[in-house]
C-alpha cells in the first residue's frame, strides 16, 4: 500500500546491536522494525510470518551465520533486499564480500572507535537508513534540472566525439558495485590499451581484499592504489578506503596521489575528487563511466571531464541495484550514453579502440541510448 512503512527484520546475535539498530530505525517515520532474530535460523523460522521488506543480517552468528542465512533466503526469495552488517576487520570484510557475491544487496560496517552510544547511533543512522530507502525505492528519483529542452542538442556520439582518442577510463561506482565490477573488469582483454582507475565506495580493508579478488578473476592486473603508483595500460587501480585518489602529472607521466581531504558527498574516497583530477593529466582524452550507486557522487566531476572534451557512459536503471549516481548524471543533462551492464565492457572497449583508430562509429550496440535522452 502506498505510504506504508518499510518493514525491517534485524538479525544479530548481540542484544546491544539489536537494540541499537532497532531504536535507530524506529526513529524514522518511514520505517517499522517488525521483528528481531538472534541468529539466522531464528530469522528463517519467522521470515514468512513477518514478511519484511528489508533484512539487516549480521555476518558472524552462532547456529547459523549470515552467509548461510543469505544462501537459504535466496533459495526462496531472490529479490528481498538484504543488507549485511559486518565488522571493519579483514575477516568481516572477507565474509561480506562472499555475501555480496552470493546475492546480498549491500552492506554496512558496525560502528568502531566511537566514544559514545549517541555517536554509534548516529553512525548507524547515516549508513543504514539511506540504504534501506534506496533499496526499497523510497528515495526521490533524480529530476532533470539542467540542459536544454531539446535532447538532440546533446550529441555525445557525433562522429567528432566518437572518434576522439581515449587514453584513460575512470569508473565511479557505489551500491551494487562489487558485483557490477566483477561482471565488467574480467571481460576486458589482456591487451586493453589504456589504464583504468576506479573509485568504489568502500571502507579500508574492504578495498584491498576486493582488489585481490578481482585481480584473481581478471586478465588485467588489478590492485589497490598506493601513493605514487604509475598509471599504465593494462592496470586497474582501485582507490583505497578512506583515501581520495587523484591523478597528477610527473616527469614520467601521470601518477596517483592519495589524500584524506574532507569527505565529498559524505564519501572518502569520492568519485568527484578522482574525476576532477583526470583532465589535468589527460585533457579531453578521458572516458568517464558512472555505474550503480546511491546518491549523486561523480556528477560534478564528470562535468569537468565532458567540458574538457572527454566522454561519458552511465549504467542503465534496469541493471543498476540503485540508480542514484547514474540517474543523477542523466538528470543533470550531461552528454553521454546509457548502457546496460551486460553490454558495458563491449561498449567501453569499442569506444577506446574506435577512438584510437579514428573510427566514427558509436560504441556499443542498439541497447545504448543518450544520457540526455
Amino acid at each position: 500500500m502506498a505510504g506504508a512503512r518499510i518493514r525491517v527484520l534485524v538479525c544479530d546475535d548481540s542484544v546491544v546491536i539489536r537494540r541499537l539498530v532497532s531504536e535507530v530505525l524506529s526513529s524514522d517515520p518511514d520505517i517499522e522494525v517488525v521483528g528481531t532474530a538472534v541468529n539466522g535460523k531464528h530469522a528463517l523460522d519467522n521470515l514468512e510470518r513477518l514478511k519484511p521488506d528489508v533484512m539487516i543480517l549480521d555476518v558472524e552468528m552462532p547456529i547459523m551465520d549470515g552467509l548461510q542465512t543469505l544462501i537459504e533466503v535466496r533459495r526462496v526469495d531472490r529479490t528481498l533486499p538484504i543488507i549485511m552488517f559486518s565488522t571493519l576487520t579483514e575477516r568481516g570484510a572477507g565474509a561480506t564480500l562472499d555475501a555480496l557475491e552470493r546475492g546480498a544487496s549491500d552492506y554496512v560496517t558496525k560502528p568502531s572507535n566511537v566514544a559514545s552510544v549517541s555517536e554509534s547511533m548516529a553512525a548507524v543512522r547515516s549508513q543504514l537508513i539511506p540504504r534501506i530507502k534506496s533499496l526499497t525505492g523510497r528515495l526521490p528519483r533524480p529530476v532533470r534540472t539542467a540542459g536544454p529542452a531539446n535532447p538532440d542538442v546533446f550529441l555525445p556520439q557525433a562522429p567528432a566525439s566518437a572518434s576522439s582518442r581515449v587514453d584513460i577510463v575512470c569508473i565511479g561506482v557505489s551500491t551494487g558495485g562489487p558485483d557490477a565490477l566483477t561482471q565488467l573488469i574480467p571481460r576486458l582483454p589482456t591487451d586493453f590499451p589504456v589504464p583504468l582507475i576506479v573509485t568504489q565506495h568502500m571502507p579500508p580493508v574492504f578495498t584491498q581484499l576486493f582488489a585481490q579478488r578481482l585481480n584473481a578473476k581478471s586478465r588485467l592486473k588489478v590492485s589497490e592504489a598506493t601513493d605514487g603508483d604509475a598509471v599504465r595500460a593494462g592496470r586497474v587501480l582501485i582507490a583505497p578506503g578512506d583515501f581520495h585518489m587523484r591523478l597528477v602529472n610527473c616527469a614520467n607521466g601521470p601518477v596517483v596521489r592519495l589524500d584524506q581531504g574532507p569527505q565529498e558527498n559524505y564519501c572518502r574516497p569520492a568519485v568527484d575528487a578522482m574525476f576532477r583530477s583526470v583532465p589535468t593529466c589527460y585533457q579531453g582524452r578521458a572516458l568517464a563511466v558512472i555505474m550503480t550507486g546511491m546518491g549523486s557522487d561523480g556528477v560534478k566531476g564528470a562535468e569537468h571531464i565532458v567540458h574538457a572534451g572527454g566522454s561519458l557512459i552511465v549504467q542503465d536503471e534496469k541493471t543498476s541495484v540503485v540508480w542514484g549516481m547514474p540517474g543523477a548524471a542523466v538528470a543533470a543533462g550531461l552528454p553521454g550514453v546509457v548502457v546496460p551492464l551486460p553490454a558495458l565492457a563491449d561498449t567501453i572497449l569499442s569506444r577506446v579502440q574506435g577512438g584510437r583508430a579514428g573510427s566514427a562509429r558509436s560504441p556499443g550496440s542498439s541497447t545504448s541510448r543518450r544520457v540526455a535522452g
